[in-house]
């Protein structure tokens, strides 16, 4: 047999085995340790994290002058007309945004231990998050010039008080005429931001979007069916919009680009998702 062939074959069997002991280490040792721990740990300790996150907020100050002078710009493409003379607003996603939610993160990595619902409700009641670098300052510049201040956040209905406190606690503006925190399933809004962001549109000029998942800006891009392909398809055909309206934080953590990779079937065993995981890394064969 050609020696190339058998060195192939090898290798390709060293990389299933591979894979086979990730998966039972991952399922022995808990879902989150291996997978999670890095992400984050990079969020919670680099300096490239806090840089990133401090540079995104400046490039939205500067961005946000640059729209007050323009009246016919909006950051929302659900506001099509009509929108000029409307008062200027900016929509924030509020987790990895806003909130930083790692300390909840860190803790399943410690205990070995997957997302739930009743573990995310226990942390969101607490109301502890600290901000996002540069967040806040950039709120603050924000309101200085009149501009209204929306969270739009997939944290459900049920939550709401307790986000508010944890944002007013940090200092972020929150109102209730106008409703400025916007829920998942309040007023039946599903996941889908749109929806609200077509709500605030009715009547205030949308200057900037801030979040940090492809979600917060596009409609459609996190559901069953949507490919990575037809992702990155949609992130170029907005290309102008990155960094002028829309400001995406990092977040390698979790969010709609992790699900895209075993096709946002959420109820696939832990081992399957793994395995279309690795499926998807590129590497030098």
């Amino acid at each position: 047999m050609d020696t190339h062939i058998k060195a192939a074959r090898w290798a390709a069997l060293g990389w299933r085995l591979l894979l086979l002991s990730v998966m039972l280490l991952s399922c022995s040792t808990g879902r989150q340790t291996h997978e999670g721990l890095r992400a984050v740990l990079w969020v919670q300790t680099s300096a490239e994290y806090r840089a990133c996150a401090e540079q995104a907020y400046r490039v939205a100050r500067e961005k946000l002058d640059s729209a007050m002078r323009n009246q016919d710009w909006t950051a929302a493409p659900e506001q099509l007309r009509d929108y000029q003379h409307l008062p200027p607003a900016v929509i924030l996603d509020v987790d990895r945004t806003v909130l930083d939610n790692s300390p909840f993160q860190g803790q399943l990595v410690k205990e070995s231990r997957a997302f739930t619902r009743d573990l995310w409700e226990k942390w969101v009641s607490m109301a502890k998050a600290p901000p996002v670098p540069g967040a806040l300052e950039f709120v603050k510049y924000a309101e200085s010039k009149q501009v209204e201040i929306f969270y739009v956040t997939n944290r459900t209905a049920n939550l709401e008080q307790a986000t508010r406190n944890n944002l007013e606690k940090l200092g972020f503006p929150t109102k209730r005429e106008p409703d400025t925190v916007l829920m998942k399933k309040e007023k039946g809004w599903g996941s889908d931001k749109s929806s609200r962001r077509r709500n605030v549109a009715k009547e205030y000029r949308i200057l900037l979007l801030l979040g940090d998942d492809f979600n917060d800006f596009v409609s459609g891009v996190g559901a069953k069916g949507v490919t990575i392909e037809e992702r990155t398809r949609l992130a170029d055909q907005y290309k102008a919009y990155w960094g002028e309206r829309w400001i995406m934080l990092p977040n390698p953590i979790y969010g709609s680009w992790e699900a895209a990779l075993y096709e946002f079937e959420y109820g696939l065993p832990h081992s399957e998702k793994l395995k279309r995981e690795y499926e998807k890394l590129k590497s030098m064969e």
